[in-house]
């Protein structure tokens, strides 16, 4: 049976993600399962596998691309007894997902309760992760703490000015100003980067300092984000915006500077999340946090924002509105549709 996927050509802008077909579908081997994709999802992430910036990714083109997906176990591999043919379950895959069957291994899948929406699940595996991750193991924020989001209205942003309301947090965030009611709805206290200065306008605000700041963008943003933290206060590097629209974003000299603020007193600290080692390294947390997000979203008290549903062939388009944050929330991709 032929299958199709998207694959990235080479290392470079959204024209290099190209379909293609294969001739057979893939076998699972023991420990695995084989699962037909029923959505992913664009991210950042994406674009920066695409580009070649992303830290941990050695795997050269052609490849998939496709950071997390929700999907239907389609065959099971020997030896896999704890999930069975028909499950429907989440998993971050970093790369493949862009595809319309894939082989996973068995026991870092996660089973997707009953009732919940294909769309909203997909964007709660990185988007909703990654913000829920940052705020309580990375940050360790606590109750009522005061916070600064940078790109407040994307999608993490958004994850976490709804998961920082369930924390009553004190949220102030960066976007443009056509983005300052959708950021006040959810809870946050928006700041105009266009016009105005963060580092500034808190230095008038928190005199004191704030908590934590999650700053996905890098670059200079990093050594202006520490100013306006307390003495014992963390800044969390994420994602990297400048690196993945080509603005000239060095992830490698960000994760260089993190790492020697870390060894001076004087400073905060400073934190670089990566949500592929967290997954490989503690993937008891990660099926933990899993299971209390889906939690979350079947007793309504999350709500992820769909920013717009559109086909996986339709891949570099989405790219594109993913680069130049055109819409607010996640952007989800079918790959097949659900029987």
């Amino acid at each position: 049976m032929e299958f199709k996927k998207i694959v990235i050509t080479k290392f470079g802008g959204p024209e290099v993600l190209k379909m293609i077909t294969e001739p057979s579908l893939p076998e699972p081997k023991p420990g695995e399962v084989r699962v037909k994709v029923l959505c992913t999802s664009a991210a950042f992430t994406d674009t920066l596998i695409r580009r070649g910036n992303y830290l941990g990714i050695k795997v050269k083109p052609p490849f998939s691309p496709g950071y997390d997906l929700i999907g239907i176990v389609d065959k099971v591999g020997a030896g896999v007894t704890h999930i069975k043919k028909g499950q429907k379950i989440a998993e971050l895959t970093v790369i493949g997902a862009y595809s319309q069957y894939i082989c996973l291994n068995a026991k870092t899948v996660v089973p997707v309760p009953d009732g919940l929406k294909n769309e909203e699940a997909v964007s709660l595996i990185l988007t909703y992760l990654t913000a829920y991750q940052m705020l309580h193991r990375s940050a360790k924020v606590k109750e009522g703490q005061t916070i600064l989001i940078h790109a407040c209205s994307g999608a993490v942003g958004t994850a976490m000015l709804q998961l920082g309301k369930l924390m009553n947090l004190k949220m102030y965030g960066t976007a443009s100003k056509g983005k300052h009611d959708f950021i006040q709805a959810e809870g946050g206290i928006p700041i105009d980067y266009q016009h105005e200065d963060f580092l500034e306008r808190l230095k008038k605000d928190e005199p004191n300092g704030i908590d934590a700041v999650f700053d996905p963008i890098g670059g200079d943003y990093f050594p202006r984000s520490l100013k306006v933290l307390k003495k014992r206060g963390t800044l969390v590097g994420f994602g990297y915006q400048s690196a993945a629209s080509g603005n000239g974003g060095n992830v490698i000299l960000d994760f260089m500077k993190v790492k020697f603020w870390n060894l001076l007193p004087t400073k905060p600290n400073a934190n670089f999340y990566i949500i592929s080692d967290w997954h490989q390294k503690q993937n008891d947390w990660f099926k933990a946090d899993m299971q209390a997000l889906f939690n979350l979203l079947a007793t309504h008290k999350i709500r992820p924002e769909i920013g717009k549903i559109m086909d996986f062939s339709q891949a570099a388009e989405a790219h594109k509105l993913v680069e130049s944050a055109a819409i607010i929330g996640k952007i989800v991709l079918t790959v097949n549709k659900e029987a």
